[in-house]
């Protein structure tokens, strides 16, 4: 058993009596190498995956130019130090050259510190925020000087790359664990989007008398089923807000939800919500931005939505609504991206007319009800073992985190 003592770091706790404690700024460093002309090199992102050369072609936010970005060189940190609260991750280990924005800061470690080690000791203080206090103005912040002064143990460099190796092995072998529960997952829920779209376009009768349902996408449908326009069907009956009302959010994975629920939204106690549109449960809200990713769906709740949305009721009361919701959010995404237009940073806008002009299947009532049983039971199902799944991810992770923290700090050691 080896002899502790106390670190005087507070997230550390204790640690070997032989290791050290000093400030950062003997451990590392700070470099700034810009590269005035760019020059074909690769650009570097910090990500929650790492330092990851990016992909130019994928699209998303892209600066005019790329002069005057920093080189990075393997073997180095790269930090962000800026918006500390909301940065999924803020450490990553340089592992190819390339260039990445001036905004970050890359380190060199000291006296052959080694760097994955550090590596491993700031992600796991990024996994629990541990420096936000000292990220204390708008942007939270922090300054080169501060992280300097920061005092951080220094085992003995053996010890250091011991810890490294040994931490780089077992990761890899959680991360290859994940990547094939992420995998399985990844299956489930293509099985669960082609369940439901057979079910809702073709019916669960496979010896149905068939017929061309006029809508080149769909194919063909039963022959007793209809093809109707959008707007035949829904009628948008959009009511400012009334009062004091719950605020609900529409999201592709979860339908209309109460805003609140949700822990990635921003408070709404401070929105104006006097233009937002009164919902009523069994009304058909549609995000114009995201109806293409499926932010489409009848509302279990009642409440107001975004301006922002399109709220319709249906005419007739002779429909199973949660056969609409099945058909249009998990069918209809393409021909929603077809009929809009204007992307802006990965939003289109669907125009009103061209949804209320779509065509739409209506299999007779008595075959949406069997639909919409057979698929909220088969996606009950499907549902349950992707959400067991996700659990172990959770303890994946759980673990991975709880293993750096204990090697890192030595309250294990590595043998």
């Amino acid at each position: 058993m080896v002899e502790m003592k106390d670190s005087g770091i507070e997230w550390v706790g204790q640690i070997p009596i032989n290791w050290q404690v000093m400030s950062n700024k003997y451990v590392m460093s700070k470099i700034k190498d810009i590269c005035p002309i760019y020059k074909g090199q690769d650009i570097l992102s910090l990500t929650i995956n790492g330092v990851i050369i990016r992909d130019l072609d994928a699209g998303g936010k892209m600066p005019t130019t790329f002069d005057g970005y920093q080189k990075l060189y393997p073997n180095n940190l790269l930090m962000c130090l800026f918006d500390y609260d909301v940065t999924p991750r803020c450490i990553g280990l340089i592992k190819n050259k390339g260039l990445t924005s001036p905004a970050y800061s890359q380190f060199i470690m000291k006296n052959n510190n080694s760097s994955r080690y550090y590596y491993y000791y700031y992600l796991m203080i990024d996994t629990t925020k541990e420096l936000l206090h000292l990220a204390k103005n708008l942007r939270h912040s922090f300054t080169e000087e501060q992280l300097g002064a920061i005092k951080t143990p220094v085992p003995p460099i053996e010890e250091q790359e011991k810890i490294a190796d040994f931490l780089d092995s077992k990761c890899s072998e959680i991360d290859a664990i994940s990547a094939e529960i992420q995998e399985q997952i990844a299956t489930l829920e293509e099985y669960k989007k082609s369940v439901i779209t057979e079910a809702v376009t073709k019916g669960l009768d496979p010896n149905a008398e068939i017929k061309d349902s006029g809508i080149e996408w769909i194919g063909q449908i039963p022959k007793d089923w209809k093809i109707k326009k959008f707007k035949h069907q829904l009628y948008r009956n959009e009511v400012k807000n009334k009062g004091n009302l719950l605020v609900l959010s529409l999201y592709r994975d979860y339908g209309v939800i109460p805003k609140s629920s949700r822990d990635d939204n921003h408070n709404v106690t401070s929105e104006d919500t006097s233009k937002y549109k009164f919902v009523r449960i069994g009304d058909f809200v549609v995000n114009k931005m995201k109806a293409w990713q499926g932010s489409v769906a009848v509302s279990n709740n009642e409440g107001i939505v975004s301006p922002a949305y399109y709220v319709y009721s249906f005419k007739k009361s002779n429909y199973n609504k949660r056969y609409f919701h099945y058909l249009l959010r998990s069918c209809y995404k393409d021909e929603f991206r077809r009929l809009s237009g204007g992307i802006r940073e990965g939003q289109w806008d669907l125009p009103a007319e061209r949804l209320e002009d779509t065509l739409i299947i209506i299999p007779p009532l008595t075959i949406q009800n069997s639909i919409v049983e057979f698929l909220d039971s088969k996606s009950a199902e499907i549902d349950a073992v992707i959400e067991d799944k996700q659990k172990q991810l959770e303890t994946l992770e759980e673990y991975k985190k709880t293993m750096i923290y204990e090697y890192v700090t030595g309250k294990k050691e590595v043998v």
